[in-house]
C-alpha cells in the first residue's frame, strides 16, 4: 500500500487574496495621492483590505486543514513549517518596519512599507512553498509578488498601490484560473 501526498486546490484562496489585494489595495489607490481619483473616508480602504485579508486568511485555514487531515510524516512536517514561516515572517516584517519608521520618524514610510513588505514577505513564503510542494504555479507567483511589491517602492504617490491591486491583485486571479484541480496522489 503506496502512502498518498495530499496535493492543496489553492484556487479558493488564490481568488480571495486576489480580491483582498484587488479591493484593499485599489482603494487605496483610487484615494491616494495629490490629486485622487475618488475622495473616501480613510478608514475605508484599510477596512476593505483587512476584512478581504481575514476573509482569506479563513478560506485559506479550512482548505489548509482539509488538506492535511490525509498528511503524515514529512509531509505533515513540512505543512507545520511552513506555516510556522508566516508567524516568523510577519513578525520580522514587523520589528523592521517599526525600527525604521521609529528612526526615520515618517509616516508615509509606514503607509508604504507596510504593504509592499507584505508583499514581498507573501512572495518569498509562496517561493518556499512552492519549492518545498513542487508547485511551479504557486512559486512563479511567489517570484512575481516579492518582485512586483518591491519593485513599487520605486515608485510615488498612489502607484505602488496600483501595482500592488493590478499586478498583486491580478497576479492572483491569473493564477486561480491556472490552478490545475488536485486530488491525493500516490506518493
Amino acid at each position: 500500500m503506496s502512502a498518498l501526498r495530499v496535493l492543496l486546490d489553492n484556487r479558493p484562496s488564490y481568488l480571495s487574496f486576489g480580491a483582498a489585494w484587488l479591493l484593499g489595495h485599489g482603494a487605496y489607490a483610487v484615494s491616494h495621492g495629490d490629486s485622487p481619483l475618488v475622495r473616501l473616508p480613510a478608514v475605508v480602504p484599510g477596512a476593505l483590505l483587512v476584512g478581504g485579508l481575514l476573509i482569506a486568511m479563513i478560506v485559506t485555514s479550512v482548505v489548509t486543514m482539509r488538506a492535511k487531515r490525509g498528511a503524515t510524516g514529512a509531509e505533515a512536517v513540512i505543512g507545520n513549517l511552513l506555516a510556522a514561516s508566516w508567524l516568523v515572517g510577519f513578525g520580522a516584517q514587523f520589528f523592521v518596519i517599526t525600527a525604521l519608521s521609529s528612526a526615520v520618524a515618517d509616516e508615509n514610510l509606514r503607509m508604504l512599507l507596510w504593504p509592499t513588505g507584505s508583499g514581498l514577505v507573501v512572495g518569498l513564503l509562496y517561493l518556499a512553498g512552492g519549492a518545498a510542494y513542487r508547485d511551479v504555479l504557486q512559486y512563479a507567483l511567489g517570484a512575481w509578488l516579492a518582485l512586483t511589491s518591491s519593485a513599487a517602492l520605486f515608485l510615488t504617490g498612489a502607484s505602488p498601490y496600483w501595482v500592488l491591486a493590478l499586478a498583486g491583485g491580478g497576479s492572483y486571479l491569473v493564477a486561480a484560473a491556472l490552478e490545475p484541480r488536485r486530488h491525493a496522489v500516490p506518493a
